[in-house]
């Protein structure tokens, strides 16, 4: 008997299917969380660094303080990020748009069962079979459909989502402004203390040396006795002060070139040679406020995101407005069948619904009353920002200003020490003392110089963060289409124009 047992050829394909699907479920069952591996991670590593410093312009010469900020805004990895995110956010309003067409769905493919579809009929009266076990189906069919939806709704929603995504694009643009901005200002801080750096550490080694050599000569001239022990003790104290005020000063100035490097991205080990080139005379604080409030409240990045932001929840609130409508829905489906015993293989539906929910429509208060208090509140938020804008702009004039003076302050300063130091060298001895006075005279001098370029750089960070207060844009839309040269000389004139403005509102 088992050896005449033969199986049906389908069930033996229904069978094996079965069989497949069983292997395939017990496979994803039983898959586990794979960490990378160690190689993995190090070649991440050095892709990852290697994409950092691509494709940069290299350094040829001196930079100026343009081209540092050239070369901070066109590689710095921030606003590179900004950058993608715009794009992206470009992306999906691209792909909302298509949201308002009609769905058009095509479909193809095949039917097949293992026996035959039929029926037969029975009497309602007597309950009598009237027909004998008939089909109308073939076991095995092809079939196709072309399906067009439209829907009102749909296009109501897609439509609001479509204006949303256009309103996040442009947020997304005033972000980038923003991190331009804020780049500029940070090139600003870092560069200026970093020339002042390049300037002065070289004098700062050479008097290091020389206060450590003089250190080493009062120890020697205490343990001979050349010196009285007070007196050697109170020398070495006074070097002691010197090493260690000079020390602190040393590693702020090389903080600033690292700094600066890293906001320009500069690979690690390259070295950077700044622009020896002379000041830049810093105008005078504007004087018309007003002028500069009014500009701000138009040019801030922050404001124009808050007031587009201000839209998008708006269109939250059109949204569950549009959904209480009636939805009109329009279908055509264009059918194939491949059944030899349909009269017609080929045949189009067509069908128009309207549909409402009754109850939704109690909503409308609610959402009207929430509408009004959304916009109150967004009106609101921006004010608070707008205020808070107008003080950083006052705040921001009051601090040039003072950091005009305080530079002031240190030039008159550096030119006592130059002085002093003057004096101490036509004095010089042989004696100890008078060499301990030389080299205090030298140190004042040095840390003189030190707070006089210290000064500079701040009153040049207080300048940039007025602009800053301001919304100051110095760039063109499409920054990685220019060299650094050519963004350094749009800077430059960008930078020229606003003193330019800024100088004509004192004169008036």
């Amino acid at each position: 008997m088992l050896s005449t047992f033969k199986m049906n050829p389908m069930k033996k394909k229904t069978l094996s299917t079965l069989v497949a699907s069983a292997l395939l479920l017990a496979g994803c069952s039983s898959l586990t969380p794979t960490p990378f591996t160690q190689d993995e991670l190090k070649a991440r590593v050095s892709n990852d660094r290697s994409s950092m410093y691509a494709d940069q312009e290299p350094l040829t010469g001196p930079i100026t303080f343009e081209e540092a900020a050239a070369r901070a805004l066109k590689y710095n990895l921030d606003y590179r990020l900004k950058l993608m995110e715009n794009a992206l956010s470009k992306s999906l309003h691209d792909v909302s748009k298509h949201e308002m067409l009609p769905k058009l769905v095509a479909s193809a493919g095949y039917a097949n069962r293992n026996n035959d579809s039929g029926g037969t009929s029975v009497g309602i009266d007597d309950g009598q079979v009237s027909l004998r076990p008939s089909t109308s189906q073939e076991r095995f069919r092809e079939l196709g459909n072309l399906w067009l939806s439209w829907s009102v709704l749909d296009f109501g929603v897609a439509y609001y989502r479509t204006q949303q995504k256009g309103d996040q694009m442009l947020m997304a643009e005033e972000r980038r402004r923003k991190v331009i901005q804020n780049v500029l200002q940070d090139v600003r801080n870092a560069y200026w203390r970093a020339l002042g750096a390049q300037r002065l550490i070289g004098d700062v080694d050479r008097l290091l040396d020389r206060v450590r050599g003089a250190l080493k000569a009062a120890r020697a001239a205490e343990d001979q006795g050349l010196m009285p022990r007070q007196q050697a003790l109170g020398y070495q104290r006074a070097l002691l002060d010197a090493v260690s005020l000079l020390t602190l000063r040393r590693q702020d100035l090389e903080l600033s070139r690292s700094e600066l490097a890293a906001l320009m991205s500069v690979p690690p080990g390259a070295k950077i040679v700044l622009a020896d080139s002379a000041e830049q005379v810093l105008p005078e604080p504007p004087q018309d406020i007003n002028a500069l409030e009014l500009m701000a409240l138009e040019r801030r990045p922050e404001i124009m995101e808050e007031w587009y932001r201000k839209r998008v929840t708006e269109a939250d609130i059109k949204v569950a407005k549009v959904q209480l409508w009636p939805n009109v829905g329009i279908d055509v489906n264009a059918q194939y069948d491949s059944n030899k015993y349909l009269y017609n293989n080929h045949w189009v539906d067509t069908g128009l619904r309207v549909s409402l929910n009754l109850f939704k429509l109690l909503q409308y208060p609610s959402l009207d009353e929430a509408h009004g208090n959304q916009n109150k509140v967004d009106d609101m938020r921006r004010m608070a920002l707008s205020m808070a804008v107008l003080t950083q702009v006052r705040v921001g004039n009051q601090r040039y200003g003072l950091a005009l003076s305080e530079l002031q302050f240190a030039d008159e300063s550096m030119r006592v020490d130059v002085r002093l130091l003057e004096y101490s060298k036509n004095a010089a001895k042989t004696s100890v003392d008078s060499e301990l006075e030389l080299i205090r005279a030298e140190a004042r001098w040095l840390l003189s110089r030190y707070q006089r370029y210290a000064a500079y750089s701040n009153a040049q960070a207080a300048r940039g963060q007025l602009y800053n207060s301001v919304g100051l844009d110095v760039l063109p839309d499409a920054i990685a289409s220019h060299d650094v040269k050519t963004l350094a000389a749009e800077i430059n004139r960008s930078l020229s124009e606003w003193d330019r403005l800024g100088q004509q509102a004192n004169a008036q």
